[in-house]
C-alpha cells in the first residue's frame, strides 16, 4: 500500500486515516493481559500500566523508557529484601526445607540459613541484620551456616558484609560456615582471602554440613524414618 497506492489515500481527511490507524492498533490492546498480571504481581502489573499510559499520554519511546526505568526499580526492590529462611532436616532424607513450611528435624547446635538471592550491594546490609537477628532467636548455635544454592553472584559490598558477619559471629562464640557454594562464586571466592578469614569450612551439601556438624541430629533423623516405616507396615498389616 505504501509503495503503490499512497496517491489514493491523497484526499482522505486525517481523521479517517487516524482510524484506519487505531483499528490496526486495537488488536494489539491485550487488557486481559493487564488483569491476569494483576493477580499474579501488582507490581509488574503496575509497571504495565505505567507503561500504557507513558505511551498513550507522553510518546512511544518516553514510555518504553518508562516502563524499563519502573522495571529495574522494581527488581531492586525486591532483591533489596531477599528471602532468608531457616531450614531444618526433612527426616530421612538428606533435603532441607525451610521450618515453616515443613515438618523439619533442626539441629541444636547447627543454625542452617538459605540465602534465596545473589548478595549485592542493594540486599548486603539486609543479611547483615537478618543474621544478627536469627542469633539472637537461637542464641544455644555454635555453628552457623549459610546455604547457598540460590546464590549467583557475591559483589564487593556483600563480601564485606560477609566478612563483618563472620567477625561478628566469631565474637559471639559461633563459627560460620559456608555450603552448597556454586562454581563460579567459589572461583571468585578463592580469589579472595575471605576463606582464609572464614575459619568454617565450605560443604558441598548442607547434609554433609549437618552431618559434620553434628552427626546426633542426622542420626535422629535417620531414626525417625525408620519409626515411620515401622508404623506403615503396622498399619498395612
Amino acid at each position: 500500500t505504501v509503495l503503490l497506492f499512497t496517491p489514493l489515500f491523497r484526499n482522505l481527511p486525517h481523521a479517517v486515516l487516524a482510524a484506519t490507524i487505531i483499528v490496526a492498533v486495537l488488536s494489539l490492546v491485550d487488557l486481559t493481559a493487564l488483569r491476569r498480571t494483576w493477580r499474579y504481581s501488582r507490581q509488574d502489573a503496575a509497571a504495565m500500566a505505567a507503561t500504557m499510559l507513558g505511551v498513550l499520554l507522553i510518546g512511544v519511546e518516553s514510555g518504553i523508557l518508562l516502563g524499563v526505568g519502573l522495571s529495574l526499580l522494581l527488581f531492586l526492590w525486591r532483591t533489596s529484601q531477599p528471602h532468608i529462611a531457616v531450614v531444618g532436616q526433612l527426616p530421612g532424607s538428606e533435603h532441607f526445607r525451610n521450618i515453616e513450611r515443613f515438618a523439619v528435624i533442626q539441629s541444636p547446635r547447627v543454625l542452617s540459613v538459605r540465602v534465596d538471592e545473589s548478595l549485592y550491594f542493594p540486599n548486603a546490609r539486609f543479611l547483615e541484620d537478618r543474621v544478627a537477628e536469627l542469633i539472637g532467636r537461637y542464641p544455644q548455635a555454635e555453628h552457623l551456616v549459610l546455604m547457598c544454592p540460590g546464590v549467583n553472584l557475591i559483589d564487593a559490598s556483600a563480601l564485606e558484609s560477609l566478612e563483618a558477619i563472620t567477625a561478628r559471629l566469631h565474637t559471639a562464640g559461633i563459627q560460620l560456615h559456608l555450603s552448597e557454594v556454586k562454581g563460579p562464586v567459589m572461583d571468585r571466592l578463592r580469589s579472595t582471602d575471605f576463606l582464609a578469614h572464614l575459619g568454617g569450612q565450605v560443604f558441598i551439601s548442607q547434609y554433609e554440613a549437618l552431618l559434620a556438624l553434628d552427626p546426633d541430629t542426622t542420626h535422629h533423623a535417620r531414626e525417625r524414618q525408620r519409626e515411620c516405616f515401622g508404623n506403615i507396615k503396622e498399619n498395612a498389616g
